[in-house]
């Protein structure tokens, strides 16, 4: 029979109902490889083995019962270290929080244990979800699957490398800028950033409020679709969250789309693309009209990406969402003053204003202060409405030319990162080098529309390839059907790198 590890999470969930395998046995196998392989890859900041093995137990006494044991029943999954928990840490990377300990529990990590899903630990990330390489946290740097010398992306870099490495079937992830599809492509993975809103928020520690959204990391697109299922829906604990009908998406994506209409969009697919990463958005169109697509060449004017003089990229959206988004750091992380909770210096201090600056000083890491400077800078007297109130009038624009795009079709397709995994430590130096990575992701976050990664292919150097398919408002459904078509066009082959295949 088939090992655990080697099956996907819809897969592994069937075998567990049908007693093939038990979700004790699946979870111990997950529990060993994390043993034997995380001191490598570090995808894990905290591991639950006890309390998973008891969760495990309570799904096989379950089975046992005959009772219905959910549509994640068994499957052992990962979460982000952003997400509180009242068990366990909730650290999200930062010397600021490495003691915390939630109160309560996120609605999304709630719906993940009510269909039955077996939580493995939390993984690790840049801090507060700031950077691109996951080099940013503060607690261990998390290495690539593929070659442990180059970064997973970021921010959810420890989720996709647990994913791609096997160290859990599935996970949760965090996206404000492309911090879930980043990471994915780079991994060679999946990853869904659902639309803003399909996903309450209540529990996820906020970064940038009006861009952050909880999404899925997985093996492949079926499998992403069901865990978009169990986390889906209104939440009243969440105002953002949107109170609209919610598909089953598990049991619609292998439908493919009738008619379908894909969109090239032209500001992304240029002469400085890499020419490895635009022969991957070729394949996958090709995919789409071998299944019947027809591909329409789209604009999106206020995405744009420039090249300067000396081949640097530049872009609106990109200038546009370090504003938005550092501006709502500065004020969602002004409660970390070590006088409520979080880090308080050990220091003797003369004032109330010493100990803010202190304790935020020991406490926060250098990208994490970056973000916070520019963002108070933005939101101050004589600066708000040159920088901020600009930022937000060009977000609307940007969000306008995708409703004026998806009125022609029904998906776009495009690159998901302009390149693929990079070594460690070679853009740490130069910030900006860094906030290009997310080039590509940023303007979905800013217009609030679903998007999805998903690999096409490993280039010359043996690392994985990634494009990316978005959709419109509350569109998932079409969304994860037509990337299933793409999937389905390039054989369903997972990549695995080397530290994921099962020893025999």
């Amino acid at each position: 029979m088939t090992a655990p590890r080697e099956m996907s999470a819809l897969a592994l969930r069937d075998a567990i109902a049908a007693g093939q395998v038990s979700a004790a046995e699946a979870t111990r196998a997950y529990l060993d490889a994390i043993e034997r392989q995380d001191g490598a890859i570090r995808a894990y900041t905290q591991v639950f083995a006890d309390r998973a093995m008891e969760r495990a137990a309570q799904i096989d006494a379950a089975r046992a019962a005959g009772k219905p044991l959910g549509p994640l029943g068994g499957v052992p999954v990962s979460i982000k270290d952003n997400m509180c928990t009242a068990w366990g840490k909730t650290t999200c990377a930062s010397k600021i929080l490495e003691n915390f300990h939630a109160p309560y529990t996120a609605t999304a990590v709630q719906k993940l244990e009510a269909a039955g899903a077996v939580i493995l630990g939390k993984t690790n990330m840049d801090e507060f979800a700031m950077g691109s390489s996951t080099e940013n946290s503060a607690l261990q740097k998390t290495a690539n699957p593929w070659d442990l010398a180059r970064v997973p992306g970021g921010s959810s870099g420890g989720a996709a490398a647990g994913v791609s490495a096997r160290l859990c079937a599935a996970a949760l992830g965090s996206d404000t800028g492309g911090s879930i599809r980043q990471p994915a492509a780079l991994c060679g993975c999946v990853g869904l950033k659902p639309t803003y809103g399909r996903v309450s928020r209540y529990g996820l520690v906020a970064f940038a409020s009006s861009l952050d959204q909880i999404g899925p990391l997985a093996r492949n697109v079926p499998d992403a679709a069901l865990m978009l299922s169990a986390i889906a829906g209104h939440d009243g604990h969440d105002s953002t969250s949107a109170d609209t009908p919610v598909a089953d998406y598990a049991a619609t994506v292998e439908r493919p789309v009738e008619g379908l209409r894909v969109g090239l969009v032209k500001e992304f697919i240029s002469d400085q693309l890499n020419g490895e990463i635009r022969a991957a958005v070729e394949k996958a169109a090709k995919c789409l009209t071998d299944a019947g697509a027809t591909l329409v060449e789209i604009s999106l004017p206020h995405s744009r990406i420039d090249v300067g003089a000396d081949g640097t990229l530049s872009s609106y959206a990109v200038a546009c969402y370090y504003i938005v988004a550092t501006a709502e750091a500065s004020s969602n992380l002004a409660r970390y003053d070590g006088a409520h909770y979080g880090h308080r210096t050990p220091k003797t201090v003369g004032d109330i204003i010493e100990l803010y600056s202190q304790s935020r000083a020991e406490g926060f890491g250098d990208e994490v202060k970056r973000r916070i400077m520019l963002g108070t800078y933005a939101l101050s007297s004589g600066y708000y409405d040159a920088h901020y109130l600009k930022a937000l009038k060009v977000r609307r624009l940007i969000a306008e030319d995708f409703r004026a795009a998806f009125g022609q079709v029904d998906v776009l397709l495009g690159p998901t990162s302009p390149e693929v995994a990079f070594r460690a430590g070679a853009k740490t130096a130069d910030p900006l080098t860094m906030y290009l990575s997310d080039i590509y992701t940023i303007s979905v976050n800013l217009a609030g529309i679903p998007a999805i990664s998903l690999p096409v292919g490993l280039n010359s150097t043996g690392l994985p390839l990634a494009v990316q398919l978005l959709a419109g408002i509350f569109e998932e459904e079409k969304l994860l059907r037509a990337a299933r078509m793409v999937e389905r066009g390039l054989g369903s082959q997972e990549l695995v790198p080397p530290a994921g295949r099962e020893e025999k």
